[in-house]
């Protein structure tokens, strides 16, 4: 299956994207079939060839969901944009507290009452004499 996808080019502090069309299984720095244009999101400058976008399409190339809104803004797709999550990176992942273990405290068991048992009084045997 085929997928209109970002292909990161550029440095490691400096880098920008290309819109490639290629096959879903292969990499995201792999073989591609063909470039349809380039994004930047330190400028946010874009320039998608619209026509082969849409002609990739209709051939029935899925759209991963930040390609899908970058379509929306530059006006070659209509609708709502989609949620994009992204992935934590490794420090913010350190940075959030774990969830603690919950200790409980004596004050936080509760203790169900017992019922009292009372016993009945047992007539005691007179010692036979």
């Amino acid at each position: 299956m085929l997928v209109l996808r970002l292909k990161p080019i550029g440095k490691k502090k400096q880098i920008s994207f290309r819109l490639v069309v290629a096959e879903k299984r292969s990499k995201l720095d792999g073989r591609f079939i063909e470039d349809l244009g380039f994004y930047n999101p330190k400028t946010d400058q874009f320039n998608f060839k619209a026509e082969r976008v849409r002609e990739r399409m209709k051939q029935g190339a899925q759209l991963s969901d930040t390609v899908y809104n970058l379509l929306v803004t530059a006006g070659i797709l209509e609708g709502a944009k989609r949620p994009v999550r992204m992935k934590k990176s490794k420090t913010e992942e350190k940075a959030e507290p774990a969830p603690e273990a919950k200790s409980e405290t004596v004050s936080e068991i509760k203790v169900e009452a017992t019922p009292e048992v009372k016993s009945e009084a047992i007539p005691e045997e007179a010692p036979a004499a």
